[in-house]
């Protein structure tokens, strides 16, 4: 039995090496060639290739990001500083007065539990790790200008983030400081109330004067 065994393994492994090494391509049997030309052949239209432009690979995409927009949906931007509130209004002259509203908010201030700045993202990541490790948790930034960092929370309070740093202080945190992350901002709230499909063409008319603002789905 054993010696029935040991022969049916050597044959399995001659059939393998002559399969691997393409000695059974002639009957049909075999790996598919890695090899020129064989790959070349199984290119579909090579020479339709081409590099586009930055500006040019960008129309797919926002074309796209309209297509997505469903009809009848309500979409946001804001909140937007005065200076873009004028040239916004002149464009949306053309627009059903029904269709959009621009109104005055006030966005209030707030602060954080904050770690960092740290000297790289490979820190950022080091310090997650051990904060995953405690079970901490943590959210992105929403001000650029603390990055890297990371918080640890947002809070409409100072004296709020000043208690949920005492109790993150309690759980192993040491490093963790609060401070303001945006004061108190003023500006405009843009709503579409309703996008139907000649508005949703004209949707790409309106991200340059939105100041780095994305349309939102509305809450």
């Amino acid at each position: 039995m054993l010696r029935l065994a040991v022969l049916l393994l050597l044959l399995a492994n001659g059939v393998y090496y002559a399969w691997s090494e393409g000695l059974l391509l002639p009957w049909g049997w075999g790996p598919l060639p890695q090899t020129e030309p064989y790959r070349l052949e199984q290119q579909i239209q090579p020479e339709r290739i081409r590099v586009l432009p930055a500006e040019e690979a960008k129309r797919p995409e926002a074309a796209t990001a309209a297509a997505a927009v469903r009809l009848g949906e309500c979409l946001q931007a804001g909140p937007l500083p005065e200076p873009a509130a004028e040239p916004l209004r002149q464009a949306m002259a053309g627009w059903p007065a029904s269709a959009w509203t621009l109104e005055p908010v006030t966005e209030p201030p707030r602060w954080i539990v904050y770690m960092g700045k740290y000297p790289s993202a490979a820190e950022v990541d080091r310090k997650k790790g051990e904060l995953r490790q405690i079970g901490v948790a943590w959210e992105p930034l929403t001000n650029a200008d603390l990055e890297p960092g990371l918080s640890l929370g947002g809070f409409a309070t100072q004296q709020a983030a000043d208690q949920h740093r005492d109790k993150l202080l309690g759980r192993g945190v040491r490093t963790a400081r609060v401070l303001q992350e945006r004061p108190e901002t003023r500006g405009h709230h843009l709503k579409l109330v309703a996008i139907d499909e000649t508005l949703r063409a004209r949707l790409e008319e309106l991200r340059p004067l939105l100041n780095g603002k994305a349309l939102r789905p509305c809450r």
